[in-house]
């Protein structure tokens, strides 16, 4: 067996079908415990945005939601909506959107979490699942098996796909040489991540907002331009994803698995990524950067990813493939003849039908953007995770082992931006899927907690109190040392 099969197998073991009914599973628990967050407090999770200011210690709501979803919004929503769709057609993307959904139960979850155990190390608040499984679950070798994992996820697995998809979208667009690209990026990213958390929590507030919101007024003139096939497109969505479509119900289960594997990926909902950036924030309640968090899903996912899904499907630029790599031909199909590979060059075509001449260099860039944060995001939850393993050590300890942490993910992502694609994706599904594993069983295992902080927050906010304090002590909650204090 070779490396590239042993790589297949490992990342089909880890992302079955326990790992599918673990994540939605969760996601529908927490749903359920909470009466729905997600939908009840839609308006506070707007609100929350831009409550609170940064401080010497921590960031803002703002810029701690701007670094999350700089985290969420990346080669996921564009070239993992296209391999989404290419793999387990268009009703991948309904199980992409029931992910979110449920996600964003374990996203509130998670991030509360994060803000409850938080600590302050070298002058900033640092906090994740290494973090609250020490503290509150009190079991330390899980704590740093999670840590050591999260490290070598985000600094070694994970920024392979990012630097792949960014250089086959400037090959494409461009004729750019990968090897060219990859050192562009890698040089672009060193410049950033030297300068320490502040740099990259201001370089996200600026730049993930202007990214976002130009994908997306280049997708709603696609889908105005496209309006009169709305509902078909919607009914070809949903057929697909239920089994209903003649041609494309034989293949539901890559429907469902792709999507939920791709859902995950781009909105990172239990994947115990995003609360690093959660923790990091300066607010007077962990409910409130909850809701933020689990906001970013709703942006991530029901906004972004559903923007190419709609450019991609919209204009038929798009095959799909069965389990033997044959493509599947059905009504509808308008890619070229010519295209054998899936990914960003979906969207690529999709936006270059309607705007000639536009489509493969606003996309090209739009990922460049989406991806290179994503990749700045990976890095400083990696380095949350290295304070983590030193924070008792030597302050020199800790820095050095930043540096080493920075040179590592230059040098991957370097390398591995010239890997072939199938291979990047399945090293990224390893490295979220085992992540996952870790943090969902901790979030379970802590749900005490932080449905405590739920409630709490909930009940301040029903006496009409628009910025709920928390105290853990009353709450019986023990190991919440930052909150008690005095600052």
């Amino acid at each position: 067996m070779s490396f590239y099969e042993i790589i297949a197998t490992v990342s089909a073991h880890v992302m079955g079908v326990p790992f599918i009914i673990l994540l939605i599973g969760t996601g529908l628990y927490f749903s359920i415990r909470t009466n729905f967050l997600q939908l009840r407090y839609l308006k506070d999770m707007i609100k929350m945005l831009f409550k609170g200011k940064s401080s010497s210690r921590g960031i803002s709501s703002f810029q701690a939601f701007m670094l999350a979803l700089s985290g969420r919004v990346g080669t996921g929503n564009i070239a993992g909506v296209a391999t989404a769709i290419a793999l387990g057609g268009p009703g991948a993307v309904f199980w992409m959107w029931i992910t979110a959904f449920f996600g964003a139960g374990t996203a509130y979850v998670e991030a509360a979490l994060g803000q409850i155990y938080k600590e302050e190390i070298d002058g900033h608040y640092r906090g994740g699942a290494a973090y609250f499984i020490l503290k509150g679950l009190k079991i330390k070798p899980y704590a740093i098996a999670f840590a050591i994992v999260t490290i070598l996820s985000l600094a070694v697995m994970l920024p392979g796909v990012q630097g792949n998809a960014i250089a086959i979208a400037f090959h494409n667009a461009f004729g750019m040489d990968n090897m060219l690209t990859a050192g562009l990026v890698a040089f672009l990213l060193g410049l950033i991540i030297f300068g320490g958390v502040k740099r990259i929590a201001h370089v996200a507030e600026i730049i993930t907002p202007f990214m976002a919101a130009g994908y997306l007024i280049i997708a709603i003139i696609i889908i105005a331009l496209n309006f009169q096939i709305i509902p078909d497109m919607f009914m070809l969505i949903v057929k697909s994803a239920l089994g209903f479509h003649p041609v494309l119900g034989g293949i539901i289960g890559s429907a469902i698995s792709m999507g939920v594997k791709r859902g995950l990926f781009s909105n990172e909902a239990g994947q115990g990524t995003a609360p690093h950036a959660a923790a990091a924030a300066h607010v007077s309640h962990p409910g409130s950067q909850g809701l933020v968090q689990a906001f970013s899903v709703y942006v991530d996912t029901l906004l972004v990813c559903s923007a190419t899904a709609f450019i991609i499907l919209a204009t038929g630029m798009y095959r799909v493939y069965d389990g033997a790599g044959g493509a599947i031909v059905f009504d509808g199909g308008g890619l070229p003849a010519d295209v054998v590979e899936y990914g960003p060059i979906f969207t690529q075509l999709g936006v270059d039908k309607h705007l000639p001449g536009f489509g493969a260099a606003f996309v090209a860039l739009a990922l460049f953007f989406f991806a290179f944060t994503t990749i700045m995001s990976y890095y400083f939850q990696a380095e949350t995770n290295v304070y983590f393993l030193t924070r008792n050590r030597k302050r020199r300890v800790g820095l050095r082992a930043v540096n080493v942490l920075r040179i590592l993910i230059l040098a991957v992502t370097f390398f591995t931006s010239i890997n072939e694609m199938q291979l990047a994706w399945n090293m990224a599904d390893i490295g979220i899927g085992v992540m996952a594993w870790f943090n969902i069983i901790a979030v379970l295992l802590l749900q005490k907690p932080a449905l405590k902080a739920f409630f709490d927050y909930e009940r301040q906010r029903r006496k009409g109190i628009d910025d709920p304090v928390f105290n853990p002590t009353e709450l019986g909650i023990t190991g919440a040392d930052e909150w008690t204090k005095p600052h």
